[in-house]
């Protein structure tokens, strides 16, 4: 599958945006229809990360709200008390049609694409939670769908937007360590020990058929829901998937990556219903522009770069003279230095060369809020900083990580294809089967 506007094309028109860290979507200010110039927004999803997404836009009108399970549907109703309520977000998106301007979706990871597809499809703009999707070929249909209908998209990587990430960038940019050819990512969640189930029977309140969507069906599992499913790769990535696009992102963002051309992956035996107690993933990136070819290692559940341990043996210090946390973070390796971050602070290494060092004045503009910008961006044009081009990218190279676990190989990858052009056992984790009723 071609896509329509290659990154490349991407990058290239919008290079004078990339460089105040913000990736443009190129989507003309429009008239809301809404009272008060609020949008008209339907959710999919009531409560936890889709209840925290709905609060971030609440500035609006929340006009319908979905969820399978009926008693996280009151409870996360409530403070929208005129939202028209929905078990199945297929009948709100079809009734709703011509009242809402936009949707947000924050249901499990499964069901990320069929739900923001059909929202593109009817010319709604979307917000979705990360990952932006649960598999690679998924995460190419939205980025193509919103580029074609010219809509307004965010991926809920909030972390993105935080000042600390900012300037991360500003100092790889700048060479404050000189050139990197090696970055280390990791992140300390745990998700594992998936096991269906089958001695009882859905509660009343959900709705198991509509829960499952389009993975196939199975008989109701109890604990699968509302949050163990992430365990399962039915429904899940795993540590990978979830925090994968928070930490990999910081990466991708400072050296401009887009497509790994290799990725080989390794953890515990795979297990076909289970994600893994942890996994080891080491991406290869060709160059981009006038940086080097890179390497980037993903490490969870645990696991972190053997040369955390000596850095952290000197007790690094942050910007504000704090002690480094390194449960979770990068590591960046330039040939003049390193650079430790995590969501909130960073560190020039080793410490005593850059003892007098300045860092850059401030260039990249202070985020005016994660969900703000999807708002202000609908109304007046103007930037997101994860649409669906830039983290559809994000989340293709993050979930290409589970597909060479799970395939047991190395992977050579085609992105301009989508496909593994080494393994025909890779390649079938690049798309999955919907069971009837369900579409992309």
């Amino acid at each position: 599958m071609s896509r329509q506007v290659t990154r490349r094309r991407f990058v290239q028109t919008t290079a004078a945006a990339a460089t105040i860290g913000y990736f443009v979507n190129p989507t003309e200010a429009q008239e809301s229809n809404s009272p008060n110039e609020k949008l008209n927004i339907a959710a999919v999803g009531a409560t936890g990360r889709a209840g925290a997404n709905v609060a971030g836009v609440s500035t609006q009108n929340i006009v319908a709200i979905a969820d399978v399970d009926r008693s996280l549907l009151e409870k996360g109703s409530v403070k929208y008390a005129n939202a028209r309520k929905y078990r199945d977000y297929r009948k709100m998106l079809e009734k709703e049609e011509k009242n809402i301007d936009a949707v947000v979706v924050g249901t499990p990871d499964h069901s990320h694409a069929p739900a923001a597809a059909m929202a593109l499809r009817l010319k709604k703009h979307v917000y979705c939670e990360k990952p932006l999707t649960h598999t690679v070929y998924e995460a190419r249909t939205l980025a193509n769908l919103a580029k074609e209908n010219n809509l307004v998209t965010q991926m809920g990587t909030q972390i993105h937007s935080l000042d600390n990430y900012r300037r991360v960038v500003e100092l790889i940019e700048t060479k404050a360590i000189g050139e990197v050819k090696e970055v280390h990512v990791w992140a300390s969640a745990v998700y594992t020990g998936a096991k269906f189930t089958t001695n009882t029977t859905a509660p009343d309140h959900l709705d198991w058929d509509l829960w499952l969507g389009p993975a196939q069906k199975r008989p109701y599992s109890e604990g699968v829901h509302p949050f163990k499913w992430r365990s399962f790769w039915d429904y899940g990535t795993g540590s990978l998937g979830d925090f994968g696009c928070h930490y990999m992102d910081l990466a991708h963002w400072a050296l401009k990556l887009q497509n790994p051309t290799s990725v080989v992956a390794e953890g515990p035996a795979y297990d076909p219903v289970s994600t893994p107690a942890w996994c080891i993933a080491n991406y290869e990136y060709p160059p981009r522009e006038k940086l080097p070819a890179l390497k980037l290692t993903w490490y969870d559940s645990g696991k972190k770069p053997e040369q955390l341990q000596r850095v952290v043996a000197r007790g690094p210090k942050d910007q504000d003279g704090k002690p480094m946390s390194t449960n979770s973070g990068q590591l960046f390796v330039g040939d003049k230095g390193m650079l430790l971050s995590n969501y909130g602070q960073r560190s020039l290494l080793p410490t005593k060369d850059f003892s007098d060092f300045k860092p850059p004045e401030p260039y990249i503009a202070k985020s005016i809020g994660h969900h703000a910008e999807w708002l202000n961006a609908i109304k007046n044009g103007g930037p997101t900083t994860c649409n669906f081009e830039y983290s559809g990218g994000l989340a293709e190279s993050v979930l290409l990580g589970t597909v060479a676990y799970r395939a047991g190989e190395k992977i050579e990858w085609d992105s301009e294809n989508l496909k593994v052009t080494n393994s025909a056992k890779a390649q079938q984790f690049v798309h999955k089967e919907y069971r009837k009723g369900w579409t992309l």
